[in-house]
């Protein structure tokens, strides 16, 4: 099978598997996108999912989130981890947002970079699922199953990226994203992984990934 398709079948098989894809952080807008996504890293999405409901209630925009301390978001986003950090981002962000953007959030990778407590993959999930901007946020899911698919060297995610953005289509970016993000959670995720469920590794998968996993089950 050549790389093209290879390509070809990722496509039509995720497509297959997910006509209909949902997004994994519950938000309304793209602030409540931005600050659900901000408060993910190392964390689970159920787990946002569950504190940001707690945390909209009392802001769900930055006007009102400027209203509560520091110390206020850090106790309500505690359960998420890392909430020293992401309380001083959301808070200092909410700032900026409202003195340069009239309390909106931009719409380019340079000025979401810009933001506090906001990195690359952050601000990719940004123009994708809040502006409909084609980006190809590489989460380790992505990172896990594009080395796993032959399809990166898998060095860091920066290169991860650049093979995804090179090798799919890019009208497809914002769809396939999320598609690899759930078929790697159901089929093919890191610890229990069951290689016979996972047909897309087990029709395209790197040989040596293959060779490792029944060499581990002996």
């Amino acid at each position: 099978m050549t790389k093209n398709e290879k390509v070809g079948f990722v496509i039509n098989k995720l497509n297959e598997l997910y006509p209909e894809i949902p997004i994994p952080l519950d938000h309304k807008d793209p602030y409540t996108l931005l600050i659900a996504v901000l408060m993910s890293a190392q964390s689970t999405d159920v787990r946002v999912n569950q504190i940001t409901p707690l945390l909209f209630k009392q802001a769900d925009n930055p006007y009102d989130m400027v209203k509560l301390s520091v110390d206020e978001i850090r106790e309500i986003i505690k359960p998420v981890g890392l909430s020293p950090m992401k309380s001083k981002g959301i808070h200092g962000l909410s700032h900026i947002l409202i003195d340069k953007y009239d309390g909106k959030v931009p719409q380019t990778y340079e000025a979401l970079e810009a933001l506090p407590a906001v990195g690359h993959k952050t601000a990719a999930v940004v123009m994708s699922q809040a502006f409909g901007i084609p980006a190809f946020p590489v989460d380790t899911h992505i990172h896990r199953l594009m080395y796993r698919w032959n399809l990166t060297t898998g060095k860091n995610v920066m290169q991860t990226e650049k093979d995804a953005k090179r090798l799919f289509p890019k009208d497809l970016w914002n769809d396939l994203h999320l598609q690899i993000i759930w078929y790697g959670r159901e089929y093919s995720p890191a610890r229990g992984w069951d290689l016979d469920k996972d047909v897309i590794t087990k029709r395209i998968g790197r040989k040596s990934v293959i060779k490792d996993y029944y060499k581990n089950r002996k």
